[in-house]
């Protein structure tokens, strides 16, 4: 069964030709007296790529419906970043290009949400902040507090972090998943 293309949405994953797209942009454009017109940009869901299209109000879709299940993220191998469902206990890798941005912000043996489709893992998704260990991190300069001066942090996964300067190897800090940005110290 389709959905009209004025029922669609940001955020919406449509199958096109036999490919997941993800509608990254979406504007409803009537244009006075003419028929109204509908502009979105879409994001491929496995590949990457990206495109516009123009479509007319009577335009039908197929949504893909996408199913979340809560898995544990093992380790890196040569296939990929290799995840185990916790209910069956199977495990599965992802591709690194569908999840490499993402994977600075989970450390081994963590539960994260991965989004399927026909039994195929997509992607994962991150809660809004993470709180990781910080494990190198340049020293303070005494006198350098006048302004918000940030300094880079490595923590356990790997991923690099402008902290401000009062932060020292041991700590846990917050980050923000969204944009990778320090956000305070954890309790």
């Amino acid at each position: 069964m389709g959905v009209r293309a004025t029922e669609l949405r940001k955020g919406t994953v449509i199958v096109d030709n036999g490919q997941l797209w993800l509608i990254t942009e979406y504007m409803h454009h009537t244009p006075g007296n003419l028929r109204a017109v509908i502009h979105t940009r879409l994001k491929n869901v496995i590949t990457g790529a990206s495109k516009e299209m123009r479509l007319s109000s009577a335009d039908v879709f197929e949504v893909a419906y996408l199913d979340r299940k809560k898995c544990e993220y093992l380790y890196k191998d040569s296939t990929g970043y290799v995840f185990m469902d916790q209910e069956s206990y199977e495990q599965f890798p992802l591709q690194p290009e569908l999840v490499e941005d993402k994977m600075g912000f989970v450390r081994e043996n963590t539960v994260v949400e991965v989004t399927f489709h026909e039994a195929l893992a997509l992607g994962v998704e991150l809660p809004p902040s993470v709180t990781l260990k910080v494990i190198e991190s340049e020293h303070a300069v005494k006198g350098n507090t006048a302004t918000n001066v940030k300094k880079e942090a490595t923590v356990e996964t790997g991923m690099k972090v402008k902290v401000p300067l009062h932060v020292a190897v041991g700590d846990q800090i917050k980050i923000s998943t969204v944009d990778g940005e320090f956000q305070g110290r954890a309790n």
